[in-house]
This record gives C-alpha cells, sequence and structure tokens, in this order.
C-alpha cells in the first residue's frame, strides 16, 4: 500500500477529484492549507500600502491505494493539476505497512 498526499493550487481541487474518481481512486481526504515553496509568496498593494503574502492558499489531498493503484493515481494528479507555472504542488509518496477498518478490524488491502 502507498500514501499519496498532494499538495495542490484550490483552483485544481475540483479537476484533480474528478481525475482520482476515474482512476478508481474510492476514498481521499481533503484539507485545507496554507504554506509556500521555492516562490516565497508574493507582494500585494491594499488601499496604497504594500504587503507580504507569504502563506499561499493550498489544498492538501491524501489518500492510501494498493501497490498497483498507485502510478495510475499519481498520474491522474499529475495531469489534471498541472498548469506548467510556479506553485502548481507537490506529490509525496510513502510506504504504509499495515491498514486496519476500525468497524470490523479487516486488514490490508481490503481495509482501504
Amino acid at each position: 500500500m502507498q500514501k499519496i498526499e498532494a499538495i495542490i493550487q484550490p483552483s485544481k481541487l475540483d479537476a484533480v477529484k474528478e481525475a482520482l474518481l476515474e482512476a478508481g481512486v474510492e476514498g481521499m481526504t481533503i484539507l485545507e492549507a496554507r504554506g509556500h515553496g521555492r516562490q516565497k509568496g508574493h507582494t500585494e498593494f491594499y488601499r496604497g500600502r504594500e504587503y507580504s503574502v507569504d502563506l499561499l492558499p493550498k489544498v492538501k489531498l491524501e489518500m492510501v491505494v494498493t501497490d498497483e493503484m498507485a502510478d495510475k493515481t499519481i498520474q491522474a494528479i499529475l495531469t489534471s493539476a498541472r498548469t506548467g507555472k510556479i506553485g502548481d504542488g507537490k506529490i509525496f509518496i510513502t510506504k504504509i505497512d499495515d491498514a486496519i477498518r476500525i468497524r470490523n478490524e479487516e486488514r490490508g488491502d481490503i481495509a482501504i
């Protein structure tokens, strides 16, 4: 099993969700996040004053998928979240040893 965490632009959330559903991903967790990468934010003018906006709004998606579904899931995120500009986001992949469904204590791939 693999845990896939993707940090994307909020405007791409609907497209990424649709792509993941089409790829067969059944469950995901979506969190609102703020942060920055290499772009270090940007400056804005409001009422004649300059403000530094260094924590940009992002969306974090988390899902655990079988090893067989990992590449398909990653590709769905890549194609639907990409704009080609700085700030598109990142994908992190982690190996998961086990999963347990609390309701009936099923373990492994069947629990996800």
